[in-house]
C-alpha cells in the first residue's frame, strides 16, 4: 500500500508477482528445458537454484480504519483479524529464516517478562503479542502486524541494560499500536517475492552462490518486513519512549539505544546499512529522544535502568558474543562473495562454540559456495543434530542432496521441513521436483497442484503449470 493514497478514496485490491518466465520458452532457462533435465534426473546446479528461488506470489488487500493512537482515519492493508492471521501464517516462517528461537529458555523467559511489563501500558493491550529471541547474528528487531516480534541475538548482545531493551520493545510495540505494519502491508508482502527474484538472478549468474540466497533471505526478509517511513519511525520512537516511562523505566534508555544503533550503522556503512533498512537510524532521532528525555520525561531519570538484572538474565548470550561477532564477519564476507575468507571466521566461531547452530549452518553454506559438497553436508548434518526441530538445516540438507541427485534423501528432508514448519508452498513445490526426478509423475502432479493452490504467479508457478499441461493434467 502506498502512503500517498487518500483514506477517503475507495479501497482496491492489487496483486503483486515475480516477473514470470514463459511456460513454453525453449531457451536455457525455459520451463520446457528444465523439465527435460529434471525428468531425466540431470538436475543442474543452476536449475537447483532456480527451483529453490522461484516459488512465491503475493496479494495485498487495502482498507480504511481508525488509528488506535491518534483516532484519525488511516488507510490499512488489513483489518485486525487479518493482522492476526498474517502473524499466525507468516511469523513462524520468518523466525525460522532468522534461524529459529535462541535455545536458552531462561533468556526467553526474561525477554517475555520485560515485554509483558511494557505490554500493560500500550494502546492495544489485547493483541496476541508474542516475543522471540532469534538466532540471527545481525543487529535488528522487527514485528508483524499482530504483534509477533523477533529480537536478534546480534542486538541482544549489544544492549547494556533493561531500559535499553524496554526502549527497543517499546519502539516495536509503537509500530504495532499505531498500525504501521498494517498500513504498509502491501509492501510487506513483497518481501518474499523480492527474495525469490534475488534467487533467480543468482541462478542465472553463478550457481556457486546458492548459500548467498539463503543469507540474502536472512537479511532481506527482515529489512523488507516493515519498510517504515520516517514519520512512522518518529511516531514509533515517541510511543516507545512513552510506553517505557509509563512502565517505570528511565526515558534515557531510548537515547542510549539510539546511540548504540547509530554507532553500529557507522561501523559498517555497507551491509549493516542494509540491515538497518527496516529501522533507519539517524542523529536526528537520537537527539529527539534526548530532548524528550530531558524535558517531557525528566522526572523518569531516577527510575532504575535494570542493568544488573539484564546482565544476570542475558549472561548465556553474552558468553557467546565472540561467536556472534565472528559469524557477523563471516556473513559480511559471504555477502561480498568471499567464501574463502568467510570460512576462517565461521571456523573461529565454531572453535569458541562447537555446537552453535547458526555457525554450523553458515559454515555449511560457506563450504557449499566453494563447491565442497561433502564437507558442507557434514556441517549441515551437525547443525541438524544441534537444533533438531529447526527447519533451515533441513532445507540446507535438501539443497545439498538435490545438488548431488540424491532425490530420496532430499525428499526426506523436505518432508521433515514440512512437518516442522508447515505452510511453505515452496517446500511443496520442491517435493514435486524431486518426485518428478524420481519418475513419480502422480506424486509430482499432486505436489504441483497443491503448490498452485497457494501460489498463482512466478517462475515456479509457470513451471508447475507447464508440467501439468505436458502430462495432460
Amino acid at each position: 500500500m502506498h502512503a500517498e493514497q487518500h483514506p477517503a478514496r475507495a479501497c482496491k485490491t492489487r496483486a503483486f508477482g515475480l516477473p514470470t518466465h514463459g511456460a513454453h520458452r525453449h531457451d536455457r532457462y525455459g520451463c520446457d528445458a528444465r523439465s527435460k533435465r529434471i525428468g531425466s534426473q540431470q538436475l543442474a546446479r543452476r536449475d537447483l537454484l532456480w527451483l529453490f528461488g522461484a516459488s512465491v506470489a503475493a496479494t495485498a488487500l487495502q482498507g480504511c480504519a481508525t488509528s488506535p493512537v491518534s483516532g484519525e482515519r488511516i488507510l490499512v492493508g488489513l483489518d485486525e483479524a487479518g493482522e492476526i492471521a498474517i502473524d499466525r501464517k507468516q511469523s513462524a516462517h520468518q523466525f525460522s529464516r532468522d534461524l529459529g528461537g535462541y535455545q536458552d529458555p531462561e533468556v526467553q523467559r526474561y525477554l517475555n517478562s520485560v515485554a509483558l511489563r511494557m505490554q500493560q501500558v500500550v494502546h492495544r493491550p489485547a493483541m496476541p503479542y508474542n516475543y522471540r529471541v532469534v538466532n540471527a547474528n545481525h543487529v535488528n528487531a522487527y514485528t508483524f502486524p499482530g504483534g509477533a516480534m523477533g529480537i536478534t541475538r546480534g542486538i541482544m548482545v549489544e544492549i547494556r541494560d533493561e531500559s535499553e531493551l524496554a526502549g527497543l520493545l517499546g519502539h516495536e510495540l509503537g509500530h504495532v499500536n499505531a498500525r504501521h505494519s498494517a498500513q504498509r502491508q502491501g509492501q510487506t508482502l513483497l518481501a518474499s517475492v523480492a527474495l525469490a527474484a534475488v534467487a533467480v538472478a543468482a541462478a542465472r549468474n553463478d550457481a556457486r552462490w546458492a548459500p548467498l540466497v539463503e543469507i540474502g533471505a536472512v537479511v532481506g526478509a527482515s529489512a523488507l518486513l516493515a519498510n517504515y517511513s520516517r514519520e512512522n519511525e518518529r511516531e514509533a520512537d515517541a510511543l516507545g519512549q512513552q510506553y517505557m516511562v509509563q512502565a517505570g523505566y528511565p526515558a534515557e534508555g531510548m537515547v542510549r539505544l539510539h546511540q548504540m544503533l547509530v554507532k553500529e550503522e557507522e561501523r559498517d556503512p555497507g551491509l549493516l546499512a542494509v540491515l538497518f533498512a527496516s529501522h533507519p537510524m539517524s542523529r536526528e532521532r537520537r537527539d529527539a529522544a534526548q530532548e524528550a528525555a530531558s524535558k517531557r520525561y525528566a522526572a523518569s531519570r531516577n527510575q532504575p535502568a535494570g542493568r544488573e538484572r539484564f546482565m544476570d538474565s542475558t549472561a548465556p548470550l553474552r558468553r557467546i558474543k565472540p561467536t556472534i561477532e565472528a559469524c557477523q564477519k563471516g556473513e559480511v564476507l559471504m555477502s561480498r562473495k568471499k567464501p574463502g575468507e568467510a570460512e576462517a571466521h565461521f571456523g573461529e566461531a565454531l572453535r569458541g562454540s562447537p555446537l552453535d547452530y547458526p555457525a554450523l549452518l553458515r559454515m555449511s553454506q560457506c563450504l557449499q559456495a566453494q563447491g565442497r559438497q561433502h564437507e558442507a553436508l557434514d556441517y549441515a548434518q551437525r547443525a541438524r543434530e544441534a537444533y533438531p526441530g529447526e527447519a533451515q538445516a533441513m532445507k540446507q540438507l535438501a539443497s545439498l542432496h538435490m545438488g548431488s541427485r540424491r532425490h530420496e534423501a532430499a525428499l526426506s528432508e523436505l518432508l521433515a521441513f514440512d512437518w516442522a514448519l508447515p505452510g511453505d508452498p515452496g517446500i511443496v513445490f520442491l517435493q514435486g521436483v524431486n518426485h518428478e526426478a524420481l519418475g513419480r509423475r502422480d506424486a509430482a502432479a499432486t505436489a504441483y497442484r497443491s503448490f498452485l493452490r497457494e501460489a498463482q504467479t512466478g517462475g515456479a508457478a509457470d513451471y508447475a503449470r507447464s508440467r501439468l499441461r505436458a502430462w495432460g493434467l
